[in-house]
């Protein structure tokens, strides 16, 4: 490995850290890093909540300084894209005409907005927040008295709709099943249900959008009931999809991302593929799946860079998320497939409680309100596969903390 260029392609948090460990885990060869973007490699949760609010500038965004990659011999390329893979020569062709070999090449590619396909979808004043000039422009725009329809109520559109109310905006959230319904147990969705009614939102829940209406801007959003709502500016944030065109187009095999095995190799042996692009896996479900994380990404680049350095490894990391909602930090460890019990511990009202979430008796997601401690026992409990029973999970006298130590 000590003379192959490895080359990554995307700078998000995935490539990155690939980057950074296989400095850290003494690869000296040459690694370039692709960006597609202008900006240094940039963190992307704040930018729905504190950049937003404007308590964080472009310069608290870095996820490394620019002179890590001068010292680290990593050759970050801002501004460039990846247009095509050409495996028999192993080279990656760029936007600019020139091309670049690579003795192993990753794909950390990411996702890419799921398009709103109704009528008025391009009007200005109707925004997506994926990057930092989406960001920018809808901080440009949301001050108090402002009308805002947020389309979707995932992590993304209810962290917007609480920063848009926060910052006194009149707030409609617009959701076709339940909030945050396909990542999160009925309990927790009717809780943030209710919590944002008291930041301040409305909320149409169990109804689809028409159309955004507009001459010149945005300026309605049409139900699928009939319902019109005023709007000055419109925010979709109706769920991702993996971003496999180059993996596509070059042959490699995918399926709702692109195809890995458990150590994140795809179907070609010199090309990997990591973060929020691939579909791996998942040991503890026993079927693939892809993850939007930032755990799941910094993982995966970790484990890629140890088996490039000869210490091969599955990847079986435990899975765990977070989403601040004014003042609600809600923090998920393990996933919600298939379960088929859920444990209430504590009480909601107090704005502070936990799920337990089972899956067949055996403990499988733990989702904590304003309640770091849990989470804490939980990241325990699940990583060293500790038993907590039901009864156990629902009784407060429970010490689940000692379960965890122990």
């Amino acid at each position: 490995m000590a003379s192959s260029p490895v080359v990554i392609v995307g700078a998000g948090h995935a490539g990155v850290q690939t980057a950074a460990s296989l400095r850290e885990d003494g690869y000296d060869g040459a690694i370039v890093l692709l960006s597609d973007e202008e900006a240094l490699p940039y963190q992307r949760p704040p930018l729905s909540k504190a950049f937003l609010k404007g308590e964080m500038d472009v310069h608290g965004l870095p996820l490394r300084a620019e002179a890590f990659y001068r010292d680290q011999r990593i050759d970050l390329r801002r501004g460039v894209r990846a247009q095509r893979i050409d495996r028999a020569a192993r080279k990656v062709g760029l936007d600019d005409g020139s091309s670049i070999g690579y003795g192993h090449l990753i794909l950390a590619t990411g996702a890419r907005q799921r398009r709103l396909d109704v009528p008025g979808v391009d009007l200005p004043g109707v925004f997506a927040l994926r990057n930092i000039a989406d960001a920018i422009a809808l901080r440009e725009r949301i001050a108090a008295g402002v009308k805002v329809v947020v389309i979707g109520a995932g992590f993304i559109g209810l962290e917007v709709a609480a920063t848009a109310a926060k910052l006194g905006t009149e707030t409609t959230v617009v959701e076709i099943a339940r909030p945050m319904g396909r990542a999160v147990s009925p309990v927790l969705s009717d809780f943030y249900a209710e919590a944002h009614k008291a930041f301040g939102a409305r909320l149409f829940l169990g109804v689809g959008v028409s159309a955004i209406e507009g001459t010149d801007k945005a300026e309605a959003v049409t139900l699928s009931n009939g319902a019109v709502l005023p709007a000055d500016l419109v925010v979709a944030g109706v769920g991702v999809t993996a971003e496999d065109s180059l993996a596509r187009e070059a042959g490699l095999a995918c399926e709702n991302g692109v195809l890995v095995d458990a150590h994140l190799v795809t179907s070609d042996p010199a090309i990997s593929a990591i973060g929020d692009c691939a579909a791996f896996p998942n040991a503890t479900l026993g079927f693939v799946t892809r993850l939007e994380s930032i755990q799941n990404a910094v993982d995966q680049g970790k484990r890629v860079a140890a088996r490039l350095m000869g210490k091969p490894a599955p990847y079986d990391a435990l899975a765990w998320f977070w989403s601040d909602q004014g003042d609600l930090k809600l923090m998920i460890v393990g996933l919600s497939h298939d379960v088929d019990q859920w444990v209430v511990r504590g009480d909601p009202a107090t704005r502070a409680f936990s799920t337990f979430g089972f899956r067949k008796g055996k403990l499988a997601v733990v989702e904590s309100v304003n309640r770091a401690g849990d989470h804490a026992a939980a990241k325990r409990i699940l990583g060293v596969g500790k038993t907590l029973t039901p009864e156990q999970a629902a009784d407060p006298a429970f010490d689940i903390r000692a379960l965890a130590k122990g």
